[in-house]
């Protein structure tokens, strides 16, 4: 099975100005072809920094594919690092030039004479059309490594990727696994504890789990290799079933499944209307629940004041209050519910910046926990 490393080019997304989305889609997308990725690199504009990062990268892993730095201006310097990289020269093509004067043309333009550089590709490449942008994309071939050099524009990469380098990597490397995961999503027990529960589990080698961390969210992934998607699925599934033995209604969600999402469809299944008070959590609270009152520098007592007021004046069944204090890493919560009143405090040990939205998280399970365990 061939393994995979991904570059992204652009000294823009090393300043901080974009933000790189390409190295997850390809990653997914690769996942999918069941192809091993173990590294990914972002590098700036430099043509001898990447060509030296394309030719460690082809000593470990047979795919290498780059994004970004196939316009027509001097600081995309891709077609040049690649060819340096493979030891070879850039070359004119004219196909590849027809590409580019139709694309335009279809603009209502004539392409200018710096956009010609977008025809150079390092010698003896495979030119790829791309439809939907004025750069065509190119692979240069090894016995042994694929170079696959993909715009940057994410729509005009995801739609070669598809179109065009999914069909060669099947029939080139001879693609016939498929790797397949589930995100299981869990609030209510932190990191340690849930890795104790399934350290066992953590130490096998098809499927794999692991785990990862959030803000009052640990995500337990299980990763199956298969030779079809049903048996990488039922791998997968034999792993969830005993996660979920464990951890009964910890586990809040899977996948794309979002924590507030779940809260709130608890709270209409269980036929309650909903209100929430806030405190220090910077409108965090009200972006999820429409009825939200702001408050400065609320303590217990006056937190409990603030949600049974909003409850009288909303109408609602259940109001959530929430307060923080971070010189105390700390925060206040509060639930009134048709079943009663509870309060709660948390103490926090994290960086103070991430406070609000632990505060939240934690506050939202416990609306949940409190909804699904009354219905």
């Amino acid at each position: 099975m061939p393994s995979a490393e991904i570059i992204t080019i652009g000294t823009e997304i090393l300043l901080g100005e974009i933000v790189d989305t390409n190295t997850r889609y390809i990653a997914r997308t690769l996942r999918g072809l069941g192809v091993d990725l173990y590294r990914t690199i972002t590098i700036g504009d430099n043509v001898e920094r990447i060509a030296s990062a394309i030719r460690e990268s082809m000593q470990r892993a047979e795919i290498v594919i780059t994004t970004g730095g196939l316009g027509p201006t001097v600081d995309d310097p891709t077609r040049e690092a690649v060819a340096k990289a493979a030891g070879v020269a850039t070359e004119f093509r004219d196909d590849l030039w027809e590409q580019v004067v139709e694309n335009i043309g279809r603009y209502g333009r004539k392409p200018s004479e710096n956009q010609k550089r977008q025809a150079m590709v390092p010698k003896g490449a495979l030119g790829i059309k791309n439809p939907v942008g004025t750069a065509p994309a190119f692979i240069v071939e090894t016995e042994r490594n694929a170079v696959i050099s993909l715009p940057g524009v994410p729509n005009e990469m995801e739609h070669i990727l598809h179109e065009s380098i999914i069909p060669y990597l099947q029939k080139r490397f001879d693609l016939s696994d498929v790797i397949k995961i589930r995100v299981l999503h869990c609030s209510g027990l932190g990191e340690g504890l849930i890795d104790e529960k399934i350290a066992d589990l953590e130490m096998l080698s098809n499927p794999t789990v692991g785990l990862a961390a959030h803000t009052g969210v640990v995500d337990i992934r299980v990763a199956a290799k298969a030779k079809s998607e049903a048996e990488a699925d039922q791998m997968i599934a034999e792993v969830e079933n005993q996660i979920r033995e464990r951890f009964g209604r910890i586990i809040f969600g899977v996948d794309e499944d979002k924590l507030e999402d779940v809260v709130l469809n608890a709270v209409a299944k269980r036929g309650w209307t909903l209100a929430a008070v806030e405190s220090g959590l910077d409108g965090r609270l009200a972006r999820i629940v429409p009825h939200t009152a702001s408050h400065p520098d609320l303590e217990a007592d006056a937190l409990m004041e603030a949600v049974r007021a909003a409850r009288a004046q909303a109408n609602v069944d259940a109001v959530l209050g929430v307060s923080v204090h971070p010189d105390q890493h700390a925060a206040e919560m509060v639930l009134i519910t048709p079943l009663g009143e509870k309060t709660h405090r948390i103490t926090y040990g994290g960086p103070p910046r991430s406070l609000p939205r632990w505060a939240m998280n934690i506050a939202l399970n416990w609306l949940r926990t409190a909804a699904q365990e009354a219905a």
